[in-house]
Formats: C-alpha cells, sequence, structure tokens
C-alpha cells in the first residue's frame, strides 16, 4: 500500500485504486508493486473472486512515470549501460510477468478507465478480461512520438489481438487518440458507463462475476483465451472435454438441484 494506491476488498472483490492525482496517476515502481501483491493475491487466495483496477481524477493514468524510472532505460544504478542485458532485464520491468499472470490467473479482472488511459494504462487494459470507460475516456499509445520505442509491455502484441492489425496500427504506428465510443466499435471496451454511476456500476458488475461458480469462469476464460491459437476441431474437442468436466463438478449438480427444487415450488 502506498499514498498512491490503495487497496479495498467488499464481497470477493479486490478493487486497487490509483490516486496520484497531482501527476495525473503517473504510475509509479510503488503503484505496479501494489498491483501487482493484488493479482498473486488474487490467484493465491480463493476467497478473493475477482479484481478490479481503476482509479480517481482526472486521469486513469498519464502513463508511466518516467521520472520514476532511473536506471531501467539501459543503464545500471552504478553507470554501467546494460546493452543485450536490457532486453532480459525489460521482461520484469516491463512488468511482463505481471501482465502474463493477469491473463493466466483463472479468475476475472476488470481495467475500469474513468479517464484517459495512456501508455503503460492501455498495456494493463490490454492484459485485462473487461474494460470499462466513461463518457470522458480516451485511450493513447504516444510511445512513438514521444519517447521513440514502442509500448513493449504488451501494447502491441496484445492490443493486435482484440483489436486486429488494422486498429492496432491506428493506435501504435499513428498514436492517435481514440474516444471511449470509438474503441467500443473497435471492441477494446466492452461498455461506456455515465461518470456520476461509473464506479457504483463496475462494483456491481465484480460481485456479479464473484457470485458465479469460480471453476466454471475459470474453465471459460481459458478456453476462450485458447481459441485464437486453436484451429476449428481442436477447439471444439476443448469444449467437449471441459464441459465433461464441469458435469461432474459440485457446483454443477448445486445448481440443477436449485432448479429443479425451484420448479417444483413453481
Amino acid at each position: 500500500m502506498t499514498e498512491h494506491a490503495r487497496r479495498t476488498e467488499k464481497n470477493g472483490v479486490i478493487t486497487i485504486t490509483f490516486d496520484r492525482q497531482e501527476k495525473l496517476n503517473a504510475t509509479s515502481r510503488e503503484m505496479l508493486e501494489v498491483l501487482e501483491r493484488a493479482i498473486y493475491d488474487l490467484r493465491d487466495d480463493d476467497t478473493h473472486r475477482v479484481l478490479v483496477i481503476t482509479a480517481v481524477g482526472k486521469f486513469f493514468t498519464a502513463g508511466m512515470d518516467i521520472g520514476t524510472m532511473g536506471g531501467e532505460r539501459g543503464v545500471g544504478t552504478d553507470g554501467v549501460k546494460r546493452g543485450s542485458n536490457m532486453r532480459r532485464d525489460y521482461r520484469v520491468q516491463g512488468r511482463h510477468d505481471v501482465w502474463d499472470e493477469i491473463e493466466r490467473v483463472e479468475k476475472p479482472v476488470i481495467l475500469a478507465a474513468q479517464g484517459p488511459c495512456i501508455g503503460i494504462g492501455m498495456e494493463i487494459a490490454s492484459s485485462c478480461d473487461f474494460r470499462f470507460a466513461s463518457e470522458r475516456t480516451w485511450f493513447s499509445l504516444p510511445e512513438i512520438q514521444n519517447l521513440a520505442v514502442i509500448a513493449g509491455s504488451g501494447g502491441i502484441s496484445r492490443l493486435t489481438r482484440i483489436v486486429g492489425p488494422h486498429w492496432s496500427k491506428w493506435f501504435s504506428m499513428a498514436g492517435e487518440r481514440v474516444n471511449a465510443e470509438d474503441a467500443r466499435m473497435m471492441g477494446f471496451v466492452h461498455q461506456i458507463i455515465p461518470e456520476p454511476e461509473f464506479h457504483d456500476r463496475v462494483q456491481q458488475f465484480a460481485e456479479k462475476l464473484a457470485g458465479f461458480p469460480g471453476e466454471a469462469v475459470g474453465i471459460a476464460k481459458i478456453l476462450i483465451d485458447s481459441v485464437p491459437g486453436s484451429d476449428r476441431r481442436a477447439a471444439r474437442d476443448w469444449d467437449r472435454l471441459a464441459q465433461n468436466l464441469m458435469f461432474d463438478s459440485p457446483d454443477h449438480k448445486t445448481k440443477v438441484d436449485e432448479f429443479m427444487n425451484k420448479s417444483k415450488g413453481s
């Protein structure tokens, strides 16, 4: 926990809220460490069912706080240039492992951008299962024109899987700013929520997911994410195999019993 990010828990939902408004929620190492800890807690503790990543203030995030990166840009704290080692180091410093864990964890992770979402914010969003925006949210990957680098922590690879090469080039190569309506049209945003009710409705959605049978939600996430890399026949076979497991699950038996009892009562 830092003064720039806070963690709350309610009804099975962990919420990480960025609150560094004097810096437009530019992300610091400390903020990302709070988020990282929450992701591993979500993975390891089944009392936690859903993770929400959100913010307060004018911006969801203005991007990575370059001033806090210190020696992360190819030069170590000892002043020695890292050279080719930067490639390996960046896997950790670029939070690749953390974003990978968001995708791997067999529970829903929600990105709720109440305001502009820039750079690393889009990289986090591209790792999540669900993405919400308010009417004043816009999205941007300005790395090429601002820093002469790419959005290298998944801002290209993950984004392209979601919106396709056509729109990924619009974001990544052209650096275009995309409003919430266009982001929904592209398939990046699931829903736009009016700002006055934004956080309440995101929490309601998260709590709804938290109430679903966890095993079925986890299996669905694995299958959905595996489909783009599978041929049609293999994907259908995975569906059948997974469903066979679900039919034998205690959750399925409970749901069937509830349905039958309700039917008898009517």
